[in-house]
């Protein structure tokens, strides 16, 4: 039997809330100020509370001074055990108690019920804290220099393509869906590379114009337009003796694609506005998220060109396509990302794990990463629930189509409580968590979406 301790000054709120919850079958005892909640929190008052249900406005201790008081030993998953009441709920006094640990407040005059679901999803937390996803590896093993995560049979045969080509100086063009991660290819390669020694020098081809994308690859002579008052080197010489990446190489224009046909056949070029030839000794990477022989069908791509890009090809698959890799990635995601730096990785629910392993991700591991990193500054460091992770909205793609799960064998009293599971998400996420409005927006009673959130461990 859980023990929980409702502090309030007002006897009659004590009164609602011990027969409330006796009924619900809870133990509760009663505190009327915050010196006697920090006294029972460290055990003075006999044995401590599991949860403490405590107003902001109490004599002697308010409710933030026992927030700022209580033994840094009392967190569990991130969170105090204690739930704060308060008349102020959109005021600084809530957001200054979410900010000292409290897991949760509830606003005055409050709904029984909705105490209930709080008090509720406390104890179901608590039990995740130790149900955690377990992940395959650990992070004490893992190379501190490893770049690419992943060991699914297609990450296997890039790496295999990498240990073969990085040794040598031939051109590489790196494709894949955005997000993939062609730039830690790239770098990779280089490190391998008998130009390690040398920079690696990055430009992006779609942040640029034309007429700068130009002058930013090949330099400028002083003069050689309006506001070119020095000479400038460009990214090619700086890359000297390095190595050179292209990311986004098919939004060149055709123009500037001619220009880089000529450095690739001949490794030398003009600056801007110049005639003397400048020669380089330098290794090019080149990525693409677009398709180059559809671009070359369209007259938008040289053909030329593709081939001398195109002497060793890399491709990224999508993270869809290697979903094992899921649990490798968030484990070094939630290590890179904590919530402090004096604190230790976040962990995850089974729950959500088991919803990031059947999410498309089409914005692939760069989308995953920021979704882990949203996610672990919203528990605070603790245990990520479902709750936690941010997969609606049309820019962040949708889950894997019925007909993929059917091959897959998922059934549809399976496939119908993953929709009822999103769309309960969704709502909650429209409404800032707002279960009465969500309620709403979905057509259901209060009291039926919580027996949903409780069905679908939500």
């Amino acid at each position: 039997m859980h023990r929980i301790l409702v502090a309030d000054d007002d006897p009659a709120i004590r009164d609602v809330l011990r027969e409330f919850l006796e009924d619900e079958g809870y133990s509760v005892d009663e505190a009327g100020d915050g010196a006697h909640v920090l006294a029972s929190l460290t055990g003075r008052n006999g044995g401590r509370p599991d949860l403490v249900l405590m107003d902001v406005r109490m004599p002697d201790k308010t409710g933030i001074d026992v927030l700022r008081e209580a033994p840094p030993g009392q967190k569990t998953a991130g969170h105090l055990p204690i739930i704060i009441m308060t008349a102020f709920g959109t005021s600084n006094v809530a957001i200054e108690a979410m900010q000292l640990g409290a897991y949760d407040y509830i606003t005055k005059p409050f709904d029984l019920d909705e105490v209930l679901v709080t008090v509720q999803r406390f104890f179901d937390r608590q039990a995740l804290s130790e149900q955690v996803q377990v992940l395959s590896t650990r992070l004490g093993e893992r190379d501190p220099n490893e770049v690419i995560i992943g060991n699914s049979p297609a990450m296997q045969d890039v790496y295999k393509t990498i240990g073969r080509v990085a040794g040598s100086d031939a051109t590489v063009l790196i494709s894949g869906e955005t997000g993939t991660g062609k730039e830690l290819v790239a770098t990779v390669l280089h490190r391998s590379s008998s130009y390690r020694a040398g920079p690696l020098v990055k430009v992006n081809c779609a942040a640029l114009p034309e007429t700068l994308l130009e002058s930013e690859l090949f330099g400028h002579e002083k003069g050689a337009f309006t506001g070119a008052l020095n000479q400038r080197k460009g990214r090619f010489e700086m890359a000297n003796k390095g190595t050179i990446f292209l990311d986004e190489v098919g939004e060149m224009t055709l123009s500037t694609q001619k220009k880089l046909l000529r450095v690739l056949q001949e490794r030398e070029f003009e600056r801007v506005g110049g005639s003397v030839s400048v020669k380089i000794d330098t290794r090019i990477i080149s990525a693409t998220n677009k398709i180059l022989t559809h671009e070359i069908e369209e007259n938008r791509f040289r053909e030329d060109l593709y081939y001398r890009l195109n002497v060793i090809a890399v491709f990224l698959p999508p993270l869809r396509d290697r979903t094992g890799d899921i649990p490798l990635l968030v484990e070094h995601f939630l290590d890179k990302h904590r919530y402090r730096a004096d604190a230790g990785p976040s962990r995850v629910s089974q729950s959500a794990m088991r919803l990031m392993m059947e999410y498309e991700w089409p914005g692939n591991v760069r989308q995953l990463e920021n979704v882990i990193e949203r996610a672990t500054v919203l528990s605070q460091g603790g245990v990520i629930t479902e709750e936690h992770l941010d997969l609606s909205g049309a820019d962040r793609g949708r889950f894997i189509d019925v007909g993929q799960r059917l091959r897959k064998g998922t059934t549809l009293p399976d496939l119908l409580a993953d929709v009822e599971r999103q769309a309960i998400i969704e709502s909650l996420s429209q409404t800032g968590n707002d279960r009465i409005a969500a309620a709403s927006m979905l057509g259901l009673e209060f009291a039926d979406l919580n027996k949903r959130l409780t069905a679908l461990d939500l």
